[in-house]
């Protein structure tokens, strides 16, 4: 199995990003989105049921659905957590094809392996730690890489975006699924349910409600639908399209390097 070392460096920047409705720098977004997902690594996956009501799993079935990926192939899961979408890529390529878990959080990805191992899938998925702006990876390797619930936690998403393309081979795929923009009749029920609701369940259950309020305004400030789309298109990928779900709670973007 081939070995990946995180030697590719991103540049620094002293322009301000998003951290939630804050506005901070790029090294504290990054540090503080480590101590968010640090935090709540312990209870993520029962949070992720909860939050959904089940629904995520309906949401990442969809994605899996629409990898392309056959039997041999090379998949990358990106801010892939807990390995949820690793598995099924796993799956689809089989026991000959290349499986990589990757996320910039230790805490996830201890997470992550720990259910790997549970579900037999220890050595078909190789786990490495890696910034999703600066990829170890090979240019023109993977047929399919996927980031599930990611791409709203990254400082700057252009450049990962750009990667994205770097990473994918010709004719490969990527597929962003992410928190969108949902359909208007659905806008304030949706409102009270994230700054009301959710933060409470966070301190309920993973005992960290600010870490959960970000989460609401994360989603706030992240690119909508065609903006998100707009931005694949600059970084190269082609054939662009999106599919809303739940009424655009949810978005799965597709695009193609070809």
């Amino acid at each position: 199995m081939v070995r990946y070392e995180d030697t590719h460096t991103a540049p620094v920047s002293d322009d301000k990003t998003d951290f939630g409705y804050e506005r901070v720098s790029p090294d504290e977004k990054t540090r503080r989105v480590r101590a968010v997902f640090e935090s709540v690594a312990p209870r993520y996956d029962l949070m992720n049921d909860l939050m959904s009501g089940g629904l995520h799993r309906l949401w990442k079935r969809f994605c899996l659905a629409r990898t392309g990926l056959r039997p041999g192939g090379r998949a990358l899961d990106l801010a892939g957590g807990t390995g949820d979408l690793a598995r099924g890529l796993a799956r689809q390529v089989g026991r000959g094809g290349e499986t990589i878990l990757c996320d910039i959080n230790p805490a996830m990805l201890a997470r992550g392996r720990e259910r790997l191992l549970d579900s037999g899938f220890g050595g078909r998925v190789q786990v490495v730690a890696a910034d999703a702006e600066a990829l170890p990876f090979p240019a023109n390797h993977f047929d399919c890489l996927t980031i599930g619930f990611g791409l709203r936690n990254v400082t700057r998403k252009e450049r990962a975006l750009a990667e994205m393309h770097r990473v994918l081979a010709p004719g490969g795929r990527a597929l962003i699924l992410e928190f969108s923009r949902p359909y208007k009749p659905l806008a304030g029920a949706y409102d009270l349910y994230s700054f009301g609701l959710l933060p409470r369940l966070g301190r309920w259950v993973a005992r960290d409600e600010a870490s959960y309020r970000y989460l609401a305004e994360s989603i706030r400030r992240h690119p909508d639908q065609d903006t998100l789309k707009a931005m694949m298109d600059t970084a190269g990928l082609e054939r662009t399209r999106y599919y809303n779900l739940s009424g655009g709670i949810v978005a799965l973007h597709m695009g193609w390097k070809l």
